[in-house]
């Protein structure tokens, strides 16, 4: 089968973050199958354009066996709420023409990743002039994260974004989600047929764990990098206005008298202002580190005594999973979780780690302090959720399953 991915944050080999459809595009290369993305020329928490990609509008590239067109999206795509749209629509209209001219060769099907909403302009357009099936995913609900979390406010955008969202949905053959509370919202709230619907959701890249497990010294790893005698909670993603991270910080006040320390590792658009906030406050037990690499990443997973899922508090996020979650989970790495709703009902369902109230600093403390006082619980949490995740959560199986709904489209 042949397949066409549009995804504007897939990511290069060496970059941090959501390597979902990396993953699973190698999976299905891995299986015979012909996989070519349409990907964007911008991190989704990047300042600016690699220097290979610097006055251009297309670039070829190849991952192992997977084809990659990448193209243009503007600069301005972190730099204001109006940058970050003219970003959306930069890659709409680039990888549209990407998709139509510069993508040769007869495709089977045309898959959309979302957010963002409006990449799913390009994959209609390329799917009716093709005549090839549309399958659209839908990884967030936008455009009610964008609203809830107040990035989103101009009453004629949101009309424009909810009603490109019921166009699209109409115009897909599958419309595959990432969690339970999506597929109800989809199916209850907007009216799609279940028949339509699918739910592979995020997962564990357990072929990338179990290699740096097999291959990491964890006494050796803590003190190259000044973390011994220290409890370690590790947040790997982006420092944006939905994480909230200030919450962090607030916690990390709370904790000054302890052996905490809390490691930040990504980047976005809130990391200067948290930055100057920290050294403000004078806290000493919080490091930022810039992306690593997804390897490098799980080292740092291994070497902590807990890992962290924080968003805003607000409604919308009741309704995710978390990516990180899935590699705290694979690393056997206990959850400290600040997301309620399905996020929180994975945890507890799995056993996989402690639920603390979003945005309660209060919480975070007490919750901390108990396994400092009871440090025999991070293994017994860390070994259940690998089992959990091994189990219900594991990216090459949900690869297949994937695969089998889109061949029956």
């Amino acid at each position: 089968m042949k397949i066409l991915l549009i995804h504007q944050y897939f990511l290069e080999l060496d970059d941090a973050g959501g390597s979902r459809w990396n993953e699973m595009a190698e999976t299905w290369t891995s299986l015979g199958h012909e996989v070519t993305v349409i990907g964007g020329m911008m991190h989704p928490n990047g300042s600016e354009k690699r220097l290979e990609y610097k006055g251009k509008h297309f670039v070829r590239k190849q991952h192992g066996k997977v084809n990659i067109l990448r193209c243009h999206v503007s600069e301005s795509y972190n730099s204001s709420f109006t940058g970050r749209l003219w970003g959306y629509f930069s890659f709409m209209f680039s990888s549209l023409w990407g998709g139509l001219f510069k993508v040769k060769g007869k495709y089977d099907v045309v898959l959309v990743t979302s957010p963002p909403l409006f990449v799913g302009f390009s994959g209609y357009i390329v799917s009716r002039l093709k005549r090839i099936p549309l399958v659209f995913e839908v990884r967030d609900l936008w455009p009610e994260s964008a609203i809830d979390t107040g990035v989103l406010s101009n009453k004629m955008i949101i009309k424009l974004a909810y009603w490109f969202e019921k166009f699209i949905y109409k115009k897909s053959k599958l419309i595959n989600v990432l969690t339970p509370a999506f597929y109800n919202t989809l199916k209850d709230k907007k009216g799609i047929a279940e028949e339509k619907l699918a739910m592979i959701p995020n997962a564990a890249d357990f072929t990338l764990s179990e290699r740096v497990l097999n291959n990491f010294d964890r006494d050796k790893f803590r003190k190259e990098h000044d973390l011994e005698g220290k409890f370690v909670l590790t947040y790997v993603g982006a420092h944006g206005v939905a994480n909230h991270l200030i919450q962090v910080l607030d916690a990390a006040e709370l904790l000054r008298d302890t052996a905490v320390l809390f490691l930040l590792i990504g980047q976005g658009m809130e990391k200067e202002k948290l930055i100057k906030e920290a050294t403000k406050r004078k806290l000493e037990n919080v490091r930022f580190l810039d992306p690593v690499p997804k390897a490098e990443v799980f080292q740092y997973i291994l070497a902590s005594e807990m890992g962290m899922s924080v968003l805003k508090k607000v409604d919308t996020f009741k309704t995710i999973y978390s990516n990180k979650t899935f590699d705290y989970m694979s690393c056997k790495t206990p959850i400290l979780m600040a997301i309620d709703g399905v996020s929180r009902e994975l945890l507890e369902k799995a056993g996989a780690g402690s639920y603390v109230e979003p945005e309660n600093a209060e919480a975070f403390n007490s919750v901390i302090r108990e396994y400092i006082k009871n440090p025999e619980k991070l293994k017994i949490q860390g070994d259940k959720g690998y089992a959990y995740a091994k189990e219900n959560f594991d990216r090459r199986k949900l690869a297949n399953k994937y695969l089998s709904l889109i061949e029956k489209v």
